[in-house]
This record gives C-alpha cells, sequence and structure tokens, in this order.
C-alpha cells in the first residue's frame, strides 16, 4: 500500500464500526451487538476504505478486529443484504462480491499484523474475516461455520477456497467450506484453525496482548514477514528464496538491523524503528 496521500481528509468518525487507536494499535469493533454484529453493505464499505487508511498513515503497527456483544460476527445481515441482493442486476451483485473480496485483501496485504478476537459465533462471512486474519485467539465459546453452500451459494466466497486449504488443509477446507457445519473450539484448535484458545472471556485480552508486543517490535520485520508468507504460498522455491534474499539485503539496510547489533552489544533491550533509512 502506497504512504502516499490524496487531498482527501482522513475519517474522523467510522458510522458502522468503532476504532481506537493506542500507540501503534488499532483496535477494530464491529458494533451491532442486537444483530451478532451482522455485516451491511455500509460495514463491508467501512472495512474496506478502513483499512487502506490505517495502512497509507503507516501509524499503526498492529490491529485488532473484535465483536461486541454474544458473538464476533454472525455474517451477512440477512435482511440488509440477502434481501436487497435479490432484486439486484449482475452488475451490481459483482460489485457487490467485488467489496467484500477488497475486504479481505486489505486484511491480508495490511502492513500490519491482524488478529482475530474470537467469542460466540463466527458465522459466514464472519469467519471468513477471522480466516483473512494473521492471528486467531479465540475463547472456548467460538463456533465456526462457512455458511455459504446452505443459503445455496459456492463455498468458495470472498477468498475462503483459497484461505482456507492453505491453514487447516485440502481435506478439512472441502468438509467445512461445502457441507457448512458448525465447527467448535476444540476441533478448530485440532486442525489448525485457531493460534491460540484461551480461557473463558480472556480472547480479548490476550489478542491485545499479543498486539501490543506486535506493535512494541520490529514493525518492518513482521510486515515484511507477512507480505512474504501471502506473495510465496504461489511461488515456486526458486522464486521464494530469490524474493526472500532480496528482503533481507533490503532489511539488513535498515535501522532495526543496526540497532539490534548496538543492543547486543550494550547489552540492552532494543529500541525498535521499524524504518528503512
Amino acid at each position: 500500500m502506497s504512504p502516499f496521500l490524496s487531498s482527501a481528509p482522513r475519517t474522523e468518525k467510522w458510522q458502522h464500526l468503532r476504532l481506537t487507536l493506542d500507540e501503534g494499535v488499532a483496535t477494530v469493533t464491529l458494533a451491532r451487538p442486537e444483530k451478532l454484529n451482522a455485516l451491511t453493505f455500509g460495514a463491508y464499505a467501512d472495512l474496506r476504505d478502513l483499512l487502506a487508511e490505517l495502512a497509507r498513515e503507516r501509524s499503526v503497527r498492529a490491529l485488532v478486529l473484535a465483536g461486541e456483544g454474544r458473538g464476533f460476527c454472525s455474517g451477512g445481515d440477512v435482511d440488509d443484504i440477502i434481501g436487497a441482493t435479490l432484486g439486484m442486476d449482475t452488475a451490481q451483485l459483482l460489485d457487490f462480491n467485488r467489496m467484500t473480496g477488497q475486504v479481505v485483501r486489505a486484511l491480508r496485504e495490511a502492513p500490519f499484523p491482524v488478529i482475530a478476537a474470537l467469542h460466540g459465533v463466527a458465522a459466514g462471512a464472519g469467519a471468513v474475516l477471522a480466516l483473512a486474519a494473521d492471528f486467531r485467539i479465540a475463547d472456548p465459546s467460538v463456533t465456526f461455520s462457512f455458511l455459504f453452500t446452505k443459503v445455496g451459494l459456492s463455498g468458495g466466497d470472498m477468498g475462503a477456497a483459497y484461505l482456507l486449504p492453505r491453514v487447516v488443509g485440502l481435506g478439512h477446507a472441502t468438509r467445512l467450506l461445502m457441507l457448512g457445519e458448525p465447527v467448535r473450539a476444540p476441533e478448530a484448535e485440532r486442525i489448525g484453525l485457531l493460534s491460540e484458545l484461551t480461557a473463558e472471556g480472556e480472547a480479548g485480552a490476550r489478542a491485545a496482548a499479543l498486539a501490543r508486543r506486535l506493535a512494541d517490535g520490529p514493525a518492518l520485520a513482521y510486515a515484511q514477514t507477512k507480505a512474504l508468507l501471502t506473495a510465496e504460498l504461489d511461488m515456486p522455491l526458486a522464486a521464494s528464496v530469490e524474493l526472500d534474499a532480496a528482503t533481507q539485503a533490503l532489511l539488513m539496510n535498515g535501522e532495526d538491523y543496526a540497532e539490534f547489533h548496538a543492543a547486543f552489544t550494550e547489552k540492552r533491550p532494543p529500541k525498535w524503528q521499524g524504518r528503512q533509512p
């Protein structure tokens, strides 16, 4: 994401979600608890645009994505989205589906780690938002459901057929996307869908602690690691090792690499900057 800003001002208030910023950590909260944070057209658009703004500003070093109330996100709002899409023509439907995919791309391409703090339901689009995060931290109440076939649509929605096999393997992904059966916390942990399973009610605190750790660390190294993990999914080995070499040469010219050596020599903790010279 280019850091160069246009003349458009920064958005001060987001209508469909809540944003807090704390010394490099952004927390984005889906805030429709009365609807289990079901997504609307506006919520998708806000997520798309907010992620783009945060990526350009370069002040955010880690992001927590959470849901208010009894669950993370129940997916697309049945009345506001499914009902409305029945009256759309093909061009309008393509625009909508491209927008949902843009949200997933923005999560994967953001130059900072994204942590999903999960509890209760993570269904449909909510499950894919969690899947697109770099870390999924959940308490025992979480249930994933990739529900797309249950409404007569492809299970490969919003990039799920690309991401899920790479997280849990093709066999598990086929079962989850085709059958749409719920996956509760113990199974989610067993098949690798979770990064961490916490005690009841502790997912938010653990996600915040991880975000702080990442925000205080070598941000450019984390950003490049994330970029390589995504880029190299479809690369042959020769291209991957060449990209790794170019990336390491770039980072070896950076402030953090020199700072590590200085800190090691002086027997003190590094003061990470996360910048290139």
